[in-house]
Order: C-alpha cells, then structure tokens, then sequence
C-alpha cells in the first residue's frame, strides 16, 4: 500500500521532482532554525560581554572619587579597582596609578601577587584587612601580578626594578627609594606594626 504523499504524486506525475522539492525545503528550514539559535546565543555572549565592562567601568568610577575626609577634596584619582582601603586604597595595579603614587610622598606598598599561589591567596585578604584599618591618607599599596596568566609588561619590568625573587614578596617604596623586602608571609598584625614603622 503506497502512502499518501507518494499517490498525490503519482497522481500528479510530479514524484520524481516533488521529493528532493520537500526534502530541499525541510533541509532550508533546519538551516535557518540553526542559524537563528546561534544568533541568539551569540547575542547572549555579547550582553554578557557588555554587562561585564560595564561592571569593570563603575569598579574604576568607584576607584577614581576616593575622598579626602579631612578636606573634603578629592584625593589623586586612581583608575585601578579599589581592592581595600578608603583613606588609602590598596589597588589593582595600573602603570599610570602608580607613577602618580611615585610622584607623591606617600608611603607605597607593592604585593607581588600570583594567582596560582596558595600563599598569595591566604595572605592577601590580612593585607586588605590592614589596608581597612588605616586612618590617614599616607599609604598606597599596589596588588601586582607576578608570573601568572595577568602579568603584563609592566609589572614584569616592576619585578625586575625591585629584584622579587616570587611571589607574595613585598616592597615598600618611601621617597622613591625601596626602604623594605620581604619574602616571608605575613599577618595583618605585621603588616599594621610595618607599615607605622615606614609612616614614622
């Protein structure tokens, strides 16, 4: 028994060209709902991709009005993340941030930091701790990528300046002259009790 489609052919005297017609014609249609589910899926990516920089945009906004309470005026604009601090930020690395901090007489505190370090990782949240608890404005420090998969040129050529040896060494920089390195690990007490001392 032939089914319907094949006797409307028959019927017809179409068969031999109707078939690949319908075949052409559902062959079409999955290629153009394939193509519109990747439209959407690419679209998706581009919002997420946008969301993301917009994200990134205010962290920078954020890090650039850091007030000067006791004036009332605005402090050096930064544009690197914000990571602790509010009378002195400790920041995301940019060169241009901390070429302004250079040119200041503030105290500047650089952590060489790997995003593959254990110790890194158990360390850095004592030092935004510190960084917390400051109440002058004296103080900069600086999170730098050392030897991870964010290391820019930058922070290489700041490793090479201070000679860092690996990561979670710390240099403190007064006067534009390194006054300490330390390779061992820290807890927020020292870094409270060293960081007075390089103030004082």
């Amino acid at each position: 028994m032939k089914n319907n489609l094949e006797s409307i052919l028959e019927t017809r005297g179409e068969k031999g060209f109707a078939l690949p017609m319908v075949i052409g014609v559902i062959a079409l249609a999955v290629i153009i709902a394939g193509g519109g589910y990747f439209y959407i899926q690419n679209q998706s990516k581009v919002e997420e991709e946008k969301k993301a920089m917009m994200e990134k945009e205010a962290m920078e906004k954020k890090a650039g009005e850091i007030m000067n309470k006791k004036e009332g005026t605005m402090m050096t604009k930064y544009t690197g993340a914000v990571l602790a601090g509010t009378s002195s930020p400790l920041l995301d690395f940019t060169k241009a941030d901390y070429d302004s901090a250079v040119a200041s007489d503030k105290l500047i505190i650089l952590y060489f930091y790997a995003n593959w370090c254990p110790i890194c990782k158990a360390e850095f949240p004592l030092m935004q701790e510190a960084f917390n608890e400051i109440t002058n404005d004296k103080v900069v420090g600086f999170r730098i990528n050392y030897k991870d998969n964010q290391t820019d040129s930058d922070e290489q050529n700041l490793a090479r300046e201070f000679g860092v040896p690996y990561q979670h060494t710390k240099v403190f920089i007064k006067g534009g002259k390194q006054v300490l390195k330390a390779p061992d690990g820290w807890d927020k007490a020292r870094y409270t009790t060293e960081i007075n001392k390089a103030i004082n």
